[in-house]
């Protein structure tokens, strides 16, 4: 899998993860471990909700930044968009 790619989580509880990648498939398994972030260990088990590739590292931070800019409504609106890729 090359480029890069945000990604959103749905974590027990209802919690909203967000990050980045360039390896989705590695990463999604370091978390599934629970070795990746914080966040996500304390709150496995997880579900991938969104995937959106952009360009390039920078604009997958910004667009990170974006996202968890939003409050939990406006992140769950977004997951709720048409196009949405799972």
């Amino acid at each position: 899998m090359g480029g890069w790619v945000v990604y959103m989580l749905v974590c027990r509880g209802g919690s909203i993860y967000t990050g980045i990648t360039n390896n989705l498939k590695k990463r999604l398994m370091v978390h599934q471990r629970g070795k990746g972030s914080k966040f996500v260990r304390s709150r496995l088990p997880f579900s991938l909700v969104r995937i959106e590739n952009v360009p390039s590292r920078g604009a997958a931070l910004k667009r990170e930044a974006e996202i968890k800019s939003l409050n939990k409504k406006e992140k769950v609106d977004l997951l709720n968009k048409r196009g949405n890729r799972k």
